[in-house]
């Protein structure tokens, strides 16, 4: 058995791997960029050694500078995880010729799989069904359209080396064949300094069906089964899960087959993924699921086979590199229940997806269900290297209850100030497409919008009201806590029962809310924007602050189904002014003076309109706090006033004759 570990990679892959290689009693080694000095991989490790400058081509990708960690530590043997080096064939090679032992295929094996063309060769040769298309070697664009107008449109342009969903378009008519072709060589050049291309024919109703399989050095291959990866953006996968919904046995016992006798063609040792693109309109049926690709490493999605089989991927990987025999025999593994995988990015959505970077000050992820991770409160998303933050995976006997217990786990994930896609995943979910099985890798472009709205729920609103009411009645002027109010009435607050009127800010948007005491009784009556609301939603967000540095600003988080909110609160100014105890008149957000109404020394009444501001498309009157004199007026018409910006001040008393 291996005696000590050297991981080429980071973050929570890193993790994955350490954990299981301490279970098995081997000591582990992390290598870290600048960027990754502090990361949770490192501090796990019995060891680390640092590999150079934060760009991954400067460190995780020089493989010489890997080797040589391995033998300044003793490590005996290499696991590359997934991405960077997984892959290369050359560096597998380097590995062996250093006297290392590689966790991972043989570099023959890889080089097999390694280009697309050659692989669907081989692969026919083999017997296993491929999409019908064109692998040749003439790269002529004349041939090219020739061989695509022979597929029949629309058709799918995929680099050879391609991977990440990059190199690849697809073309609906011949008018576009040349434009995407060139785009498509222009783009794998780049990214994989090889510019050729097959050609696919584009499946109207596709499915990502992939299998899991696992070679040893005895010529023995074995399956886990299968996994659904058709929830997908550009080609990205976001939501995995296992088994396939709606695979019957006989279509499993095929492709099943099919995914091993593609292992033993390159005679593979280790953790490998087949993966297959299935014409689905009819269903999933064995003559319409086609060979695409073997990925010859470990996989992102690998827990959820882990989760159905109750094996230990990384443990079998570690006892096979070692020399041992694949743990378990074809008759000895079965599916038991359903998991399901949501990929946790530190991205946003509402932005297109933008990665979002920078320090995790508020970090916290239910602990149900299965979360893997590389990141903790107050560590950094690093604009260098993949924007993963987790993989949440759940388990449950039925379909339905994975889906259920992995949704209440997204929704209650709470991140900030970094955006992640937690929402999103939420709202994917949910959808009844999802929950009925009606999948394909289109749905999430077709729904678009609707899964990336980040407009705020009447819930948020209603907890920021909330939070204010608490506050009225506890007096207190903040800390951190956290509040989960179980509805909005039945507040019994001991303040003065005037009514209380005051703007709150959410995400950067005005609304303006009141609480009336009810007749007869310390119950308040809500109104938001001007529309009464009594018990409209059955719960609440969880709500903390304030949050910010200077706690006087009255800023506070409202987490609600995956998304943090900003509430922001100008003081309270009674029925509309900024403080209705010592009369100032405060701007409650940035914006401009379009009324003056009142000149220094004027009487003024209790809710008379002293001036209006405009901000965020709607007009603000802010009035007299109570019977007095504006004894200072710093607003004028047409200024432009920032938050907080003191704008006049009413003293109690009349005016001198």
């Amino acid at each position: 058995m291996i005696s000590k570990l050297l991981i080429a990679n980071r973050g929570e892959i890193a993790c994955r791997i350490i954990r299981t290689a301490h279970d098995l009693g081997i000591a582990t080694v992390a290598v870290y960029s600048d960027a990754d000095a502090k990361a949770l991989h490192v501090r796990s490790a019995d060891q680390s050694v640092h590999i150079g400058p934060s760009p991954a081509a400067e460190s995780y990708l020089v493989g010489e500078k890997i080797i040589a960690a391995a033998r300044q530590t003793g490590a005996d043997a290499i696991h590359p995880g997934y991405g960077f080096l997984s892959e290369n064939a050359g560096f597998a090679q380097a590995v062996i010729d250093a006297g290392l032992i590689w966790v991972g295929p043989k570099p023959s094996s890889i080089e097999a799989m390694g280009l697309k063309d050659a692989a669907k060769k081989l692969m026919r040769a083999a017997g296993v069904p491929v999409t019908p298309g064109y692998e040749g070697n003439d790269q002529s664009p004349e041939r090219l359209e020739k061989e695509a107008d022979a597929i029949g449109y629309p058709v799918l342009i995929k680099a050879v080396a391609g991977g990440g969903g990059k190199g690849m378009r697809k073309v609906d008519a011949p008018g576009f064949f040349a434009e995407a072709l060139q785009s498509c060589k222009r783009e794998a050049s780049s990214s994989f300094s090889n510019d050729e291309v097959l050609l696919e024919k584009w499946i109207t109703s596709p499915r990502h069906i992939e299998v899991q399989v696992f070679g040893d050095s005895h010529g023995e291959v074995v399956h886990l089964f299968e996994r659904d990866c058709s929830l997908q953006r550009r080609h990205q996968k976001v939501i995995e899960e296992a088994p396939a919904p709606g695979m019957d046995e006989a279509t499993r016992q095929e492709i099943c087959s099919a995914a091993v006798r593609a292992a033993k063609a390159v005679d593979y040792e280790g953790a490998g993924t087949i993966e297959f693109i299935a014409d689905a309109s009819e269903g999933l049926r064995a003559d319409r699921i086609f060979f695409m690709e073997m990925n010859t490493r470990l996989q992102v999605e690998h827990p959820v086979t882990e989760e159905i089989t109750g094996v230990d991927l990384v443990e079998w990987q570690l006892r096979v590199a070692s020399g041992e025999p694949i743990p378990c025999k074809q008759d000895e593994l079965s599916i038991n229940g359903h998991a399901i995988e949501a990929r946790l990015y530190a991205e946003d959505p509402a932005k297109g997806f933008l990665p979002s970077t920078g320090r995790l000050d508020h970090f916290d992820i239910p602990d149900e269900g299965r979360i893997e991770s590389g990141v903790e409160e107050g560590g950094e998303i690093s604009p260098f290297y993949d924007p993963m933050i987790a993989k949440l995976i759940s388990w449950g006997d039925v379909r339905d209850d994975a889906i259920d217990e992995l949704l209440d786990i997204v929704e209650n994930v709470e991140v900030f100030p970094v955006r992640t896609n937690a929402a999103f995943l939420a709202r994917l979910l949910d959808m009844d497409e999802f929950r009925n099985a009606e999948l394909d890798t289109g749905l999430i472009e077709r729904k678009g919008d609707a899964l990336t709205a980040s407009d705020a729920s009447m819930a948020v609103a209603l907890a920021g009201v909330s939070w204010r009411a608490e506050e009225f009645e506890s007096a207190r002027a903040g800390g951190n806590r956290a509040i989960s109010p179980t509805g909005l009435f039945g507040f019994r607050l001991n303040a003065d029962p005037a009514p209380a009127r005051f703007v709150m800010q959410i995400d950067g948007n005005a609304v303006e809310a009141s609480m009336s005491p009810l007749p007869g009784h310390k119950d308040w009556d809500i109104s938001i924007d001007g529309m009464r609301h009594f018990d409209e939603v059955d719960y609440l967000p969880t709500t903390y602050g304030p949050h910010a540095e200077d706690e006087s600003d009255g800023t506070i988080l409202v987490f609600d189904k995956g998304k943090a909110h900003q509430v922001s609160f100008a003081r309270e100014r009674g029925t509309g002014a900024a403080n209705a105890h010592d009369g100032a008149i405060i701007a409650p957000m940035p914006g401009k003076v379009i009324a003056v109404d009142v000149a220094e020394g004027n009487s003024v009444t209790t809710g008379q309109r002293l001036l209006v501001l405009e901000a965020m498309k709607m007009e603000h009157a802010l009035t007299a706090p109570f019977d007095g004199i504006v004894t200072r007026l710093s607003a004028s018409e047409g200024a432009q006033v920032q938050v907080e910006s003191l704008l006049a001040v009413v003293e109690a008393g009349a005016a001198e004759d």
